[in-house]
């Protein structure tokens, strides 16, 4: 196996845990967003428990498929065209960013402390009432 196909599958993984992340987070914050429904009876704390821990692993997931981007160009094809996507694709992915930031802060990213997807969800998981140390 050459590195460059080493690096590939390198790539293909970081591609599957982002994948995982996202989809073990929707199951994740769905359960967060019935806890808080059934502890407050308030459709509206759940839905926000809901959109904030969601956009949280949204986040997360991002930092996670921009990885596997990085990898795969740097390490395997290090072409102009290849880094001219990568940088496009990154672009995007900023702008995602911060418009899930706006959306769940209510307040633009570089006005407030940054705080990372991970510390959304375990926000999100303090405001659903659950105990952040225990799964399900």
């Amino acid at each position: 196996m050459t590195f460059s196909e080493a690096m590939e599958h390198v790539a293909q993984l970081f591609e599957a845990i982002g994948a995982l992340v996202l989809l073990l987070g929707l199951v994740f914050c769905f359960t967060l967003a019935i806890r808080a429904l059934r502890r407050s009876g308030d459709g509206r704390r759940a839905y926000q428990v809901l959109r904030e821990s969601f956009g949280g692993v949204i986040l997360l997931g991002i930092e996670i498929l921009v990885a596997a981007d990085l990898v795969r160009t740097v390490a395997v094809a290090t072409t102009l065209e290849n880094v001219v996507i990568l940088g496009l694709i990154v672009l995007i992915r900023t702008v995602l960013s911060f418009s899930l930031e706006i959306e769940i802060e209510g307040v633009a990213p570089w006005r407030r402390a940054m705080v990372g997807g991970a510390s959304r969800i375990r926000q999100a998981t303090a405001k659903s009432g659950a105990d952040p140390g225990v799964a399900g």
